[in-house]
């Protein structure tokens, strides 16, 4: 994919801007509904576009249903549900709609890719009046709202899923090789898998073909050791760093030392949570509150337990001055409205019910994502006391540098894995070949820096 791509897709974007003069606030919406009244969208179809759901695809359609009928009911207009299914397709989807200045009205983004929407000036900026349409700004929890734009006062994501991570743990394989606690630094992760691997049981489950998953050890891993990967303020990259190929070697260890199941290189994180959910791995490093449908009705309902993920770096005992707690990174989804839409009226009224605590309660239940909305995360919490390391974790969260070139940076994070797949496969991965890779990650982020605005 072309860096120089999303260079011109921010310019195409600002022109689009400066023609149509006006925001979600004073042009938007143009469903024919008084001031303060009702929303009438009769005849109309909103289009939404979010990320496909691998662990429920089921669950997600009839969900995409159910909200098409209840908004239908309230407006008259309908919703038609679009999903991509990856980070690719993510990206690909909003310069292709930025460039054509046509597409969803609506996306559902993951966070780490709102600095990438807010650099292509394609998406409503969220004054007053829009928050006040979707319930208001102090609607949802705080934390959360910390990479919805690069301040308070400039902001164009919506909260709507909160997906800090955390280690899923079987308290019966831990026990019966003497672990008493979960590991809280990655070499002691790395010490208890070895020692909870045996015949067909592995110490860790980790879906190394995962569209999304990969990039997140790195880049938790190398902010503990206090590197960001990138310098926002002076637009440079800091993947070519030995924190970084130390993470590399951590990750691509696990496999190369056996304790991890040979057919994880080329697992998605469904088949890593299966892998779990069986029996079949005493750690599942990065998963969420989503496994937790899962797990309860699996053979280890009754030995799973979370705990917050290792916070120190590798080889290392404890973090250093620079390094950063890190827990998770600022993880979930965050809700967008197109600039180019005819109906933000309309979208702005949806956002408001799928954030509403009926709805968010509704979508935990379900998908087992934590609520935004700060009520409904507040009975979540109440209700699920086994998900208190969840909570703990998104209060440590870190969110990933504010830059429109970190789309670019995470993918060439991934990319790196990707690449090494085969190798490491073929048990022929080199310490020389992760360090060339990771060279070229550092000049494909920066070089997205340096186009970046």
């Amino acid at each position: 994919m072309s860096r120089r791509f999303l260079a011109t897709v921010a310019v195409a974007a600002a022109a689009t801007v400066a023609l149509a003069g006006c925001s979600g606030s004073t042009g938007g919406g143009s469903t024919g509904a008084p001031a303060g009244g009702a929303i009438d969208g009769t005849g109309k179809t909103l289009t939404v576009m979010m990320s496909a759901n691998g662990l429920y695809p089921e669950q997600q359609k009839q969900w995409f249903q159910k909200v098409s009928d209840a908004f239908e009911e309230k407006t008259g207009a309908k919703v038609s549900f679009e999903t991509f299914a990856s980070a690719n397709d993510e990206l690909t989807k909003i310069q292709t709609s930025v460039l054509s200045n046509q597409g969803p009205d609506v996306y559902g983004l993951g966070t780490t890719f709102t600095p990438t929407a807010y650099a292509t000036g394609a998406f409503v900026k969220l004054g007053d009046a829009e928050w006040e349409k979707v319930g208001g700004r102090d609607r949802f929890t705080p934390s959360l709202l910390g990479i919805s734009g690069p301040s308070e006062k400039d902001e164009v994501g919506i909260p709507f899923a909160s997906r800090p991570f955390v280690m899923a743990y079987n308290k019966d394989l831990l026990a019966a090789t003497g672990i008493t606690e979960p590991p809280t630094t990655w070499d002691e992760l790395t010490a208890a898998a070895k020692k909870t691997t045996t015949g067909d049981v592995h110490g860790l489950a980790v879906a190394y073909a995962d569209n999304y998953d990969p990039w997140k050890f790195i880049w938790g891993m190398s902010v503990q050791a206090g590197n960001p990967l990138v310098d926002v303020k002076d637009k440079k990259s800091t993947i070519d760093d030995p924190a970084v190929t130390a993470a590399y070697d951590t990750y691509f260890g696990w496999y190369r030392d056996g304790l991890v199941d040979p057919a994880a290189v080329g697992w998605k994180n469904a088949q890593a949570v299966a892998a779990f959910a069986e029996g079949k791995a005493a750690f599942l490093p990065m998963t969420s509150a989503v496994s937790k449908a899962t797990f309860a009705s699996s053979p280890v309902a009754s030995s799973y337990a979370y705990a917050l993920l290792p916070t120190v770096p590798p080889g290392e005992t404890s973090r250093g001055a620079d390094g950063k707690e890190a827990a998770s990174i600022l993880s979930g989804d965050n809700l967008v409205v197109a600039q180019y839409s005819p109906n933000q009226d309309l979208a702005f009224a949806l956002i408001e019910m799928i954030t509403s605590t009926e709805w968010q309660k509704e979508y935990f239940d379900t998908f087992g994502e934590l609520p935004t909305g700060a009520e409904a995360a507040a009975q979540v919490e109440k209700d699920n006391p086994d998900l208190s390391a969840n909570v703990q974790a998104a209060a440590k969260s870190v969110a990933t540098p504010f830059t429109g070139a970190w789309g670019d940076t995470q993918l060439a994070l991934t990319n790196v894995v990707v690449q090494s797949l085969p190798a490491l496969q073929a048990g022929s991965l080199s310490d020389d070949a992760i360090a060339a890779a990771v060279k070229d990650a550092a000049g494909a982020s920066q070089s997205a820096l340096d186009k970046s605005k």
